[in-house]
Parts: C-alpha cells; sequence; structure tokens
C-alpha cells in the first residue's frame, strides 16, 4: 500500500469513530491489500463487489441473513470492537479468519472473517517465508509412527526438526513436555515454527500462516476448543509470550489437557498483547474419516470420533466453558494494563450490561475507561477489564476479582468516565460498589 492508501484508510477510520492500535491497523492493511478497498456499513443492495466490509453496529435477524447473502468469498469482513456479543450470531454465519487483541493504543478485539478460506489459501502460493516443521516421539514408541511424517516432508523439501524424547509417562507425552520441546525449539532455530503430531503426513506445504504473518496459528475444534495438534508460532515477542505462558503454566499442572492449557495461556497472553491470531481452516487439522481428508494440507492419523473433539470427557466442565465467538469469558480478564505506580495493588473495573446496550455506547466506554487509567492510575498497579453481558457473568468477574483482592468496581456502558475516575476510587474507602 502507497502512503497516500494508508492516509485514506486512517481517514475512513476516523471519520466512522473507530480506534485501531498499530497490530490491529497493520492486519485491516493487509486485507485490503488483498480484498479491496474498505467499506464501512453492512447495508447493500444484491451482491457485493468485494472488498473490506467494516462492521460497527451489530445486525440481527434479518438484517444479519440479507447482509450473509451480500458475501462471496472475495469479500473479508472486519468487526473492530469484536468483544461485543452483539455481533456474536453474525459471527456464526460466517468463517473466522482470525483476531487481533486489543492495547492500550487500540482497546478492542478486532475479529476478521468472511466466506470460505478459498482467496486466503490461494494467498498462500506467494509465501516468501517457509516455516521449520518440528515433531518428537516417544524413546521407545513404534518408529512407524513417524515414517508418513519424515517421508512426506521429504517429498516437499521442507525444513524439519524430529527428535525422540523421554517422556515421563512412557508413550503418553504429558503437556509440559510437549511446551518444553517448543520452547527448546524456540532457542534452537531462528524461523517461524509449524508444530505437528507426529502421526500426521503433510500432502501439501503448509504456507497458509507465514503467508497470513499472524504471531499464532491454531485450530479450534467446535468453535471454540484449542487443539495443541496443528500449532504455528511466527517470529514475534507476543508469540515467545504466548508459548513461555503455555510452558509456564504446564509446569505448575503438568496433568491437565494441553489444549485447555493453551487456552489459558491464548487468553491471558492476548488480554495483555495484542496478539495477532488464525484461527487455521479444517485442512491443516484434517483427521482420517474427515470428509475433507483427501484435500487436507495436514492430514493427522486419529480417527474422526467424538471423543476426540477436545479434551478429556472427565475434565470438570465448570473450568471449560464454551468461550462464545471468540470472545474471552468473564472469568478472564477482557484486557489488562499496567502502570508505573510502585505496588502491586489491582483494581477489577466490570462493564456490565454489555447485551442490552448500544456497540457504540459499549466501545466508548472502554476507550474512555483505559484512557482514563493511562492518564492517571490512581496509584493501581494494575487495571483488569472484564465485559459482561448478563448478571451470571458479572458474579463469575467478581469473584476472580475478589480472589485476587483486587477493588472492583461495576460501570454501565455510557457512563461519563472523568479523567480522575481512579484517583477518586482510590480515594473511596469502599470495598465494591455499582456506578450506573
Amino acid at each position: 500500500m502507497t502512503d497516500d492508501t494508508y492516509a485514506n484508510l486512517d481517514n475512513l477510520l476516523r471519520s466512522a469513530g473507530i480506534r485501531l492500535g498499530r497490530i490491529q491497523r497493520d492486519r485491516l492493511a493487509w486485507l485490503v491489500r488483498r480484498y479491496g478497498a474498505p467499506t464501512v456499513g453492512g447495508q447493500h443492495e444484491g451482491l457485493r463487489p468485494g472488498g473490506v466490509v467494516i462492521l460497527t453496529e451489530p445486525p440481527s435477524g434479518a438484517a444479519a441473513e440479507l447482509f450473509h447473502r451480500s458475501l462471496h468469498s472475495g469479500c473479508a469482513v472486519v468487526i473492530p470492537f469484536g468483544e461485543n456479543p452483539g455481533f456474536d450470531f453474525l459471527k456464526s454465519k460466517l468463517t473466522e479468519f482470525g483476531t487481533v487483541s486489543p492495547s492500550a493504543e487500540g482497546p478492542h478485539e478486532l475479529w476478521w472473517g468472511g466466506i470460505g478460506w478459498s482467496k486466503l489459501i490461494a494467498s498462500a502460493d506467494g509465501a516468501t517465508i517457509r516455516p521449520r516443521i518440528i515433531s518428537y516421539y516417544p524413546y521407545g514408541s513404534d518408529p512407524d509412527g513417524i515414517r508418513g511424517l519424515r517421508q512426506s516432508l521429504d517429498e516437499l523439501e521442507l525444513d524439519s526438526h524430529i527428535e525422540p524424547i523421554a517422556a515421563e509417562l512412557g508413550e503418553q507425552v504429558l503437556c509440559f513436555e510437549k511446551a518444553e520441546f517448543l520452547a527448546r525449539m524456540w532457542q534452537r532455530y531462528s524461523e517461524p515454527l509449524l508444530f505437528v503430531e507426529a502421526g500426521a503426513i503433510l500432502r501439501e506445504a503448509p504456507l497458509l500462516p507465514s503467508a497470513l504473518g499472524c504471531d499464532v496459528a491454531l485450530h479450534k475444534w467446535n468453535r471454540w476448543e484449542m487443539s495443541s495438534r496443528t500449532l504455528y508460532l511466527g517470529r514475534t515477542v507476543r508469540a515467545e509470550r504466548l508459548l513461555r505462558s503455555w510452558h509456564h503454566l504446564a509446569a505448575s499442572y503438568p496433568a491437565i489437557w494441553d489444549g485447555y492449557l493453551l487456552d489459558q495461556a491464548w487468553s491471558l497472553t492476548s488480554s495483555q498483547v495484542p496478539l495477532d491470531t488464525v484461527w487455521l481452516p479444517r485442512s491443516y487439522h484434517a483427521m482420517n474419516g474427515d470428509l475433507g481428508a483427501a484435500r487436507a494440507t495436514i492430514l493427522h492419523s486419529g480417527q474422526t470420533t467424538t471423543t476426540s473433539l477436545g479434551p478429556d470427557p472427565n475434565f470438570a466442565g465448570l473450568v471449560r466453558t464454551a468461550r462464545r465467538a471468540s470472545r474471552t469469558g468473564a472469568r478472564d480478564a477482557f484486557m489488562v494494563m499496567t502502570s508505573e505506580a510502585a505496588n502491586e495493588n489491582g483494581i477489577a473495573v466490570i462493564l456490565r450490561d454489555v447485551e442490552a446496550n448500544d456497540a457504540r455506547a459499549v466501545a466508548a466506554t472502554v476507550e474512555a475507561v483505559t484512557s482514563a487509567f493511562a492518564a492517571d492510575c490512581g496509584g493501581y498497579g494494575r487495571l483488569e477489564l472484564s465485559l459482561c453481558a448478563w448478571q451470571d457473568d458479572v458474579g463469575a468477574a467478581r469473584e476472580a476479582a475478589r480472589l485476587a483482592r483486587y477493588r472492583v468496581l461495576e460501570v454501565t456502558p455510557g457512563r461519563t468516565i472523568a479523567r480522575n475516575f481512579f484517583a477518586n476510587a482510590a480515594a473511596d474507602p469502599v470495598r465494591h460498589h455499582f456506578i450506573p
């Protein structure tokens, strides 16, 4: 894109009242280069000519259906307020490509999707960066289990590293051992890493994640359960932060399912840095028995069964509530900010009644709270902002803040947030109060 094109994009965002951080703006510019000129708003008669459609208000019912029918594979949909549950219905009708999480300069989640992966997969042919394929197998396991992977890597002439590891439980590799292996590979190699399970075979070069230029790419079962069978890590500080968080959690809870700990590490990292995530298509995570297995890029050896669709069914349901449309749940802070205050005091701001309010009002309150903390933290070292649609969400967020010994404030969308909002809160001895 030329400087003029960037300027035009910035002018469009400014006129629409859309505030993006640098990483989010770069992702939007990337989409504009591939799909065409951006427009703001969902209303359109008939089939769209293509391009990027930026939605700032959630359509519902018939409007969402008409919007969906106007799209084709040459269109990309961008939602700059992706954290708002009002967009969930539309998201459920689209293919989810990725998200860019919030930061102080862009305090919203950027969601992007469309109609199928065909245009993006075609763009992988021009990828100039090739990842190193890495995998492992436990000592003593059947060597035939990795023969197919080695052969496919040789045929595709891909750089790779496969090694045996000493698994504590014999042929069962713990989450900590997997994360530790990835951490070692991160230190050993300088190129992006693409981990695949040893039983997989590659049907073609898996260049989509590196072509998209993201921090991390993985597949989700059932639209929310994260899988670590295929995991891409770009060479960015944000990807390294995710890996370190996952490694730390796995070391602390070695017996817990690796997908759940990866989910927690992703949630933690995305609340603190603008993590650019791609949710890989099923062709990068196909299983034997899938209808599209013959067209898979990465084919895993496991059979597609209900028991393979996520974690151990005996794992406590309380701690694996479905992540709704890629939004962080109420138990996880949507955004975390730190200050230079020389203490560890934290404050939790709960933005409630999000479902019942206008998307713009919710967005404005998010921006006001984060801007106020950046201007005057009131002596608090850490802010955790949670978005809650329902009263149950409020209760979960409040309990999480209580366990962390945080001061709790509840606000509603549209509430005026003064620049000294946090200084006033620090001066108020009330431990918890609701600000309508």
